[in-house]
């Protein structure tokens, strides 16, 4: 692992880091809910704004990271992204509301929306083809390690310390790692300057509107007004389409998905990130409600998973090169299936299959993932990269986000007949789909 670190540049690293810090935001709060909704007195759907806000705001800056790469310099572009999350970070840590945190969170979401595809572009860019694999294997590690340990580090500065300590604990951090990296920050990407198109950005307000209908479906009706909300923006979305098509040089350019194995790759990376997603929203359930596990301890028992990931992470685009995406996402779909599998029959019976079943999801996701992004912009000529990396990561929030609700409704819907640990076990065995699909999805991909 550390040798295929050593393999990147320092700026990359710089990157890598800061990315790091600000990956782990995205999921401690879920271990936060109960001590906030006691704190600010409101209740469990109000609570969980502090995700699909943060959700939100991610997905609505994501497909703007070509333009601010080809626009703003480097320098510029990741400073002013690292003091927007500090800015977020410091006003959720000082409100004395719980509007304030959700401001905190919506600024926190649209620096870490911004980092994320812009982040990945340009290590893609400044990484050899043949060595991107194992460039991108590092960055699985960080993005993976960091989703699977958020709930880890909140449980335990929750267990002694309180919900304000978190945010301090990300805004000193940062802080000292954006001072301190700043003279290895590099002017890397070629620019290319182009006026703003204000149309094409109120038209990705569709990409909000979408996820946000997805994420208020477990604890809203479907009435009138969201099917008003879903109509507006699917019907922005296809305004954003055609006129990016037409445009000469457009916020997203649609041509990446004209080259041969773009399309199968960025679905693959959605449907791994869902079982990774997954994985940390039903393991706390299992362990807290089922085998009656205190936070601290549920997640603890997410490390082995989380050490199991960032050890396949590096190895697995290493290996990329030598046995070719088909053969990787067979391996990691099979194992994700087998977890799921593990999860549905064995779940209720031992903590230890939780685990192992954990480890499996996880894992699986290794090879998959981060695999699917190299091997797609592979595909592309550079200046389509950070094209290219947008689609995927704002599809990949879509698809992760929508694996959540449903998720929820399963669970929701099943517990209404039947016992929560039945709800649970049910719900696990239907994703099993989610891996069946990869595999189905797998045989359109180019053998190596």
């Amino acid at each position: 692992m550390f040798k295929n670190i050593r393999k990147l540049t320092p700026f990359s690293l710089a990157l890598l880091s800061i990315a790091f810090i600000m990956s782990i935001s995205q999921s401690t709060m879920t271990t936060a809910y109960p001590i906030l909704m006691k704190s600010f007195n409101v209740n469990a759907s109000t609570v969980q704004w502090l995700t699909t806000g943060f959700m939100v705001a991610m997905t609505l800056v994501m497909p703007l990271s070509p333009w601010l790469l080809d626009n703003v310099s480097l320098r510029k572009l990741l400073n002013g992204i690292v003091a927007l999350f500090l800015l977020g970070t410091f006003l959720a840590m000082v409100t004395s509301n719980f509007t304030g945190i959700i401001i905190g969170r919506l600024l926190e979401g649209l620096a870490v929306g911004a980092l994320f595809p812009t982040f990945q572009s340009v290590i893609m860019e400044n990484t050899d083809k043949n060595q991107r694999g194992v460039a991108m294997g590092v960055v699985g590690l960080v993005m993976g390690s960091a989703l699977a340990v958020g709930p880890i580090i909140s449980g335990l500065v929750l267990q002694w310390i309180s919900w304000r300590a978190l945010f301090m604990l990300f805004f000193v951090i940062l802080l000292i790692l954006i001072i301190v990296l700043q003279n290895k920050i590099e002017n890397t990407h070629t620019m290319k300057p182009s006026e703003f198109d204000w149309f094409s950005a109120i038209t990705l307000l569709g990409f909000g509107g979408i996820l946000y209908d997805i994420s208020i479906i477990p604890t809203s009706e479907i009435n009138f007004l969201w099917w008003l909300i879903l109509i507006i923006s699917v019907s922005l979305l296809v305004i954003f389409i055609v006129r990016q098509v037409k445009l000469p040089q457009p916020f997203l350019d649609l041509a990446v998905l004209k080259y041969r194995g773009y399309v199968p790759a960025m679905l693959l990376t959605g449907l791994s990130y869902s079982g990774l997603i997954i994985a940390t929203v039903l393991m706390p359930l299992f362990y807290q409600k089922v085998f009656h596990f205190s936070p601290l301890w549920s997640g603890l028992f997410m490390v082995p998973a989380a050490i199991f990931l960032s050890q396949l992470n590096p190895r697995s685009g290493a290996m990329l090169n030598r046995i070719g995406l088909k053969k990787l996402v067979y391996i990691g779909m099979s194992m994700m299936l087998v977890g799921y599998a593990i999860l549905g029959t064995l779940g209720s019976a031992s903590w230890i299959a939780c685990l192992i079943a954990a480890m499996l999801l996880e894992g699986g996701n290794a090879f998959i993932m981060m695999p699917a992004i190299t091997a797609a912009n592979n595909a592309l000529p550079k200046n389509l990269v950070s094209h290219g990396t947008a689609i995927i990561t704002t599809m990949r929030q879509v698809i992760g986000a929508g694996s959540v609700v449903v998720a929820s409704i399963l669970i929701t819907a099943i517990n209404v007949n039947s016992s929560f640990v039945h709800a649970l076990l049910m719900t696990s065995r239907w994703f099993i789909f989610v891996p069946l699909i990869g595999l189905l999805l797998t045989i359109r991909i180019k053998s190596n």
